[in-house]
């Protein structure tokens, strides 16, 4: 098998969308050896800033001698971004032995489950297929086993309760914030969202929270008293309440990540270490070093082009994300010549980031995503200029045209969806090497079980 094979047996597994639910991860990781019994997570959960604060905690425990493993999702450009050690992208050798590993662990091939839809006990050999993400979530706790990791960073792909990443018994379980995202899987309510998201919640394990939605906090208090798991509340403040490590962070520490939420994501990072200083323990001196280096592409990242063009890109996906994004804006860079390049997904809340977005630029320029759940650019073009009925807008046929079209003195913002960055990191030649892999984060989700 060539990693172009076992990449395109990845592509097969996308046939059979996100099946929410544990059975399958369970029964495959039982036939790959139950690796997940010889590691240590922090669990991360929420609607956003799961990644920064996994960057933070990878970057923290890596600079105290740790051999830290992280696995996230999606990936921006190239699938390998998923499972890292020490930030080393897991290898192209390493992606086909195993895949090959696993599918010999009896994952039939994709074409046999394509043509042949009845098993031999007659039922449907998709129901028993796993899904890509299932899967992925094997292969990565099979990797960080074989890597000997002292601690994996693990988050959560979409929910927590029925999310592939919960087969795992956590030293702490992380629930960065609840905000509404993908309500068509996880819930059209704030409560409904965090009871999937508490999900990770385990029988006398720490949560740390930086939820401060009553509806959702209700819930998440709820499930960890039934759980008998101590609930940690941070604020961006320090308060409540105001540890070492947050006053560290507020006193000292510096982060290269840019925007306020950020803050709140390291002082939900800086509770979750500090609860955990027994079982590891990290030096004031390391966390320091640790947050100086935190690195996390596609988040209010700053890019200056040869031409002097400063170009932000940032995958503002939800409403949530478009409103840090804004004040990010409003606090950190000048309103004058600044230049807005948009695209989201068709199932988020596109009417809504188009309200936030569009009075920040006098220059918009829609643009679908190269991806079959794309919004219509035209429709974009239109809830923008009725937010910005001043703004210069135009409809472009692609991210590339965009980005010619953008004036050179301009400050240009690429956001909306994290695809879009992906797809931005690849044409300003910044990406991994390598054939881009975004159509993996494509899926279709079934209906969720109670």
């Amino acid at each position: 098998m060539t990693y172009s094979e076992a990449v395109q047996f990845l592509y097969g597994l996308r046939l059979f969308g996100a099946k929410f639910g544990l059975e399958n991860t369970f029964k495959l990781a039982a036939l790959a050896g139950n690796p997940q019994e010889k590691l240590r997570f922090i669990h991360v959960a929420g609607t956003n800033g799961k990644g920064s604060t996994c960057a933070m905690l990878e970057s923290i425990y890596r600079a105290a001698g740790l051999r830290v493993g992280l696995f996230t999702s999606p990936h921006l450009v190239s699938f390998r971004e998923r499972i890292q050690v020490n930030r080393q992208l897991i290898s192209e050798n390493d992606v086909v032995r195993l895949v090959a590993e696993l599918r010999r662990t009896g994952v039939a091939p994709v074409s046999d489950l394509i043509f042949t839809k009845e098993n031999k006990t007659g039922g449907d050999r998709r129901d028993a297929c796993p899904t890509f993400f299932e899967f992925v979530t094997v292969m990565a706790l099979k990797f960080f086993a074989e890597q000997k990791c002292d601690l994996v960073i693990w988050e959560t792909g979409l929910g927590g309760r029925l999310d592939a990443t919960n087969i795992v018994t956590p030293l702490a379980s992380i629930i960065t914030n609840i905000a509404f995202d993908h309500q068509q899987w996880l819930g059209d309510t704030l409560g409904k969202i965090a009871f999937e998201k508490a999900g990770i919640i385990k029988p006398g394990v720490p949560v740390i929270t930086a939820t401060n939605e009553p509806e959702a906090m209700a819930v998440i208090e709820r499930i960890a008293r039934e759980k008998n798991a101590p609930l940690t509340t941070v604020a961006a403040d320090g308060n409540p309440p105001l540890t070492k490590f947050a006053a560290l962070f507020r006193d000292a520490a510096t982060l290269p990540l840019l925007g306020d939420h950020q803050k709140l994501n390291a002082v939900l990072a800086l509770a979750t270490v500090e609860i955990l200083q027994r079982q590891i323990p990290v030096t004031e001196e390391k966390i320091r070093a640790g947050l100086s280096k935190v690195d996390w592409p596609g988040r209010l990242q700053l890019i200056q082009r040869p031409d002097g063009q400063k170009i932000l890109l940032d995958g503002a996906h939800n409403v949530a994300g478009a409103k840090a994004l804004r004040e990010a804006l409003e606090k950190n860079f000048p309103p004058a010549n600044r230049a807005l390049i948009l695209g989201v997904l068709q199932d988020k809340d596109w009417q809504h980031i188009c309200e936030t977005l569009a009075p920040l630029a006098a220059l918009i320029f829609s643009v679908p995503i190269s991806s079959e759940r794309t919004s219509d650019a035209k429709e974009l073009a239109a809830a923008c200029g009725a937010a910005n009925p001043v703004a210069k807008i135009f409809v472009c046929a692609s991210l590339d045209e965009a980005l010619k079209k953008s004036p050179t003195d301009a400050f240009v913002v690429v956001t909306g969806s994290l695809y879009l960055v992906g797809e931005a990191l690849e044409l300003l030649g910044l990406s991994p090497a390598g054939e881009s892999e975004r159509g993996l984060n494509e899926w279709n989700a079934a209906a969720q079980p109670a």
